[in-house]
Formats: structure tokens, C-alpha cells, sequence
């Protein structure tokens, strides 16, 4: 097999770059035929590489592309789980080169999708053709590649629902986490959930003057950025009623494990160009990003924001925020207490709005099971390494869906970095990375498959 993959590297580089290329942004309604030429891609890739069948489904958003290769109904059967669409490119104006148009430099790939989650599930297209080109195919595959992952996955839920038995299945495999460092490989063993809103406070009926009405009118700016503030204490826990109720602490045994993963705090600072970590009091930075809940702004806007200056008092302010859950937290229940909270701290000078965006729940999975086995044996085998298991910071909504519909658990086997930018400017992804997914997936087929004998 890794002859085949020396042999068509190139042309495997080529045409994720191609795909690359195509500004698959499902956030945004201007993209819409590029999220359409993103799938017919997709689909061409898959039938290219060897499968038996692929379709485009659509969806009330955008659309999904399934493909299959069934070499003996007998086999195990592995579902492979990716999407297509990218977060926006926004600013531009910080990246280094046009985000659509990548470019590589230092061994990596620079471009929006590079590592999330092109280059991530285009790994599974080209091994799925390598081991069909080498007749070392072990299992069967399934491959469904949806569109709507960054905002939220919503309509793969009636998708799944309406097509369990085109997707029944023995394992899901997943390639849209990361590895701590290209020698020192790791396998995510679960996710934090998501809940994702989007405040409104309003004021005046209109913008005001700040001399004329300044002091005698509530500013929405000044007022939400308090109670913004308010929802953390000076520990940095949530303030939130009810937030925590559900929360289970790991015990020692399992904080001890999880802080044995190499981590040094003091390059972690430089990377980010950063003189001090914070967070959450009691836990560290290993804990903070992996397994304890969060609550972040993510967008803040209102009044004058343009050249120059204008004494404006704004009508309104809003902005976004979203929290990470962990296990036993939902998101419908995070969201109606985080709601119910943020009309009852607004001052009666102001009028709020909580409009819920998008969710997920937090995911976690077993170690000793012959998926995650397999997923072992195979890092094992190509880095030369035992994988370290880890839980990742992220959300992937389809993760505890998939679980809930097929009652199958995920494999979440990425190649990804922490340097690799995901959702900022200059993401990236190395190469090495690129061809060591492509080599390693052929190796979790081969193990599961002689696991599952």
C-alpha cells in the first residue's frame, strides 16, 4: 500500500488542493453554488476512487454525499463521516495569501477547509482507493460527507433518521480531531457538546445623540457588555443558575491521566503569543480546554464602528456567544437556563432577545472496545508509537447522534495539530499529516477486520 500511495502522491496533493479551491462556506447564503459544486466533487472523488455507488441527497439545507463499496455482506462495515463545508474566511484581511487559493509552504497546506475538514476526510477517499487499487480492502464502506457541520448540523438529523438502513453500519470512523504532535500520536476519546446563541438588547427606538441623551438613557452597548460580564465569577466559573447541576467531576485517577499527556505550558504561551493563561480556577489548561464547560463570546457588535469618530448612543447591541458542554450537560437544557438568565439580570431600561442558533451534545467513548482497538493497533503501527487517548475541546454534533440512531459508537481517529488555525485565519495542514492519515486508515481497516473475526 505505501508503495501505491509514494507512487500518486502527487496527484492525491493535487486534487485536494482542487477541492480546496472551491469556497464551500455553508454559513453564508452567497456560497450556495459553491456548496453545490463542493458535493459534486465529493461525489466524483468517491466514484473515482473505486466505489460501487454515490448520490447526492438533498436536504432543506444543504446537500449530503453518500457513497458505498460492498465487497461481501458478511464483513464488517465501516462508516466513514466527514464534511465539506468550511467556516468563513473572515477577516481576509489577516490571511497571509487568499484563503481559496492555497499555498504551500513549510510542508503545509495553507488554505480555509485545509485541515477542517477537507484534507481530514479527502484521507479517506484516497486510502478507500489505495486499498481497492492494492485488493487490501478488509471491510466494507460507507461514506457520507455532509455540508452543514459548521453551522450546526441541522438537517443531518431527518437525514438520519430517514436513511438508518442506508447508513446501518458496525463502526463509525471519524477524521476531524488532532494528534498531540507529529511524534506523539492520540486518539480523541470524547467531545464537549455545544450550545450556540445569539443576544439582542435593545434601548432606545432609535440612535441617539451621547451628548443630548448620555447619562439619561441606557446605552444596549454598556448594558450587555455588564451582564456579559456578569455571568462569570472571579474563579472564572459560570454564574448561571442550575449550569453545573449536571456536571460530574472527573475523579483523580482519570485528572491524573488525562494531565499525563505532554503539554508544555511555556511554548503553549509563545504559540499563542500569550504572557498568561486564564480560565477556570482549580483546573488546568489541559482540563479547562478539554473537559470542564465554557462560556465565550464569540462576536460583539453595535453603534459606530466606522472611520472616525460619531458621538452616537446606539438603539441596540448583540452579540454571539456559545458554550462547550460536557458530559451529562444537554444543549436544549444548557440554552433555556442560559436564556432564562439573561432576561432576568436586563435592567428594565432595555428590552432582550435570546434567539438559540445551533447545538450539540458532548460525546464520550470506550477504550476497550474493538473499534478503538483497531484504531490503536493501527497508530501503532504507522507512527511507531502507542496512541495516547485524549478528550478533545471541540463539538461534532453527529457524534451523539449517530450513537442515538444507529447505536453504533464513533471512532474519532484525526491527524489534525493544534497549530493548524481551525476557524481563523492561515489554517493549515502538513503534509505529513495529510499522507500519514492516508497510510494510517488502510491499517484500522486490516486490524478491525481481523478484531471483528
Amino acid at each position: 500500500m505505501n508503495t501505491y500511495i509514494e507512487q500518486n502522491k502527487d496527484r492525491f496533493l493535487n486534487e485536494l488542493l482542487e477541492l480546496l479551491r472551491i469556497p464551500s462556506v455553508s454559513a453564508d447564503s452567497k456560497f450556495k453554488g459553491d456548496m453545490i459544486a463542493a458535493a459534486e466533487y465529493v461525489k466524483k472523488s468517491i466514484l473515482q476512487a473505486g466505489a460501487d455507488k454515490a448520490e447526492i441527497y438533498e436536504t432543506a439545507g444543504h446537500p449530503v454525499v453518500y457513497g458505498e463499496k460492498i465487497i461481501d455482506p458478511s464483513l464488517p462495515t465501516v462508516l466513514i463521516y466527514g464534511h465539506y463545508d468550511v467556516q468563513p474566511a473572515d477577516p481576509y484581511d489577516l490571511w497571509d495569501s487568499p484563503p481559496f487559493e492555497p499555498v504551500i509552504k513549510n510542508e503545509r497546506i495553507y488554505a480555509r477547509g485545509a485541515c477542517d475538514d477537507k484534507g481530514q476526510f479527502y484521507m479517506h477517499i484516497k486510502a478507500l482507493e489505495t486499498m481497492i487499487a492494492t485488493g487490501s480492502l478488509t471491510c466494507n464502506v460507507k461514506m457520507m460527507i455532509e455540508g452543514e457541520e459548521e453551522i450546526g448540523s441541522d438537517n443531518l438529523e431527518t437525514f438520519v433518521k430517514a436513511h438508518r438502513d442506508l447508513l446501518k453500519c458496525d463502526t463509525i470512523l471519524i477524521s476531524d480531531t488532532s494528534i498531540i504532535a507529529n511524534d506523539v500520536p492520540s486518539i480523541e476519546t470524547g467531545l464537549r457538546g455545544l450550545t450556540y446563541v445569539e443576544v439582542e438588547v435593545v434601548g432606545a427606538n432609535r440612535d441617539l445623540h451621547s451628548g443630548v441623551y448620555g447619562g439619561g438613557v441606557a446605552n444596549p452597548i454598556n448594558i450587555l457588555c455588564e451582564m456579559i460580564a456578569s455571568m462569570k465569577d472571579e474563579n472564572g466559573h459560570i454564574t448561571i443558575p442550575g449550569f453545573y447541576d449536571k456536571v460530574v467531576d472527573l475523579s483523580e485517577e482519570e485528572r491524573n491521566a488525562l494531565n499525563s499527556a505532554p503539554f508544555d505550558l511555556d511554548e503553549y504561551k509563545r504559540d499563542l503569543g500569550i504572557d498568561d493563561i486564564t480560565g477556570e480556577k482549580g483546573y488546568t489548561t489541559i482540563e479547562r480546554t478539554s473537559v470542564r464547560p465554557t462560556l465565550d463570546v464569540n462576536g460583539i457588535w453595535g453603534g459606530y464602528i466606522g472611520e472616525g469618530a460619531k458621538t452616537v448612543l446606539p438603539s441596540k447591541a448583540n452579540a454571539k456567544i456559545s458554550m462547550r458542554l460536557v458530559p451529562h450537560q444537554t444543549d436544549k437544557e444548557i440554552c433555556e437556563l442560559f436564556s432564562r438568565h439573561f432576561e432576568s439580570i436586563a435592567p428594565a431600561s432595555v428590552k432582550v432577545k435570546v434567539t438559540p442558533h445551533h447545538g450539540g451534545l458532548p460525546y464520550v467513548t470506550p477504550t476497550d472496545s474493538v473499534e478503538y482497538r483497531a484504531a490503536e493497533l493501527a497508530m501503532e503501527e504507522s507512527f511507531g508509537k502507542k496512541p495516547i487517548p485524549t478528550r478533545g475541546g471541540g463539538s461534532i454534533p453527529i457524534v451523539a447522534l449517530f450513537e442515538q440512531e444507529l447505536g453504533r459508537k464513533s471512532i474519532l481517529m484525526g491527524f489534525g495539530l493544534d497549530i493548524d488555525s481551525l476557524h481563523s485565519p492561515n489554517e493549515s495542514y502538513g503534509l505529513f499529516n495529510y499522507y500519514k492519515g492516508i497510510e494510517t486508515i488502510p491499517l484500522f481497516f486490516k486490524h478491525y477486520a481481523e478484531l471483528k473475526k
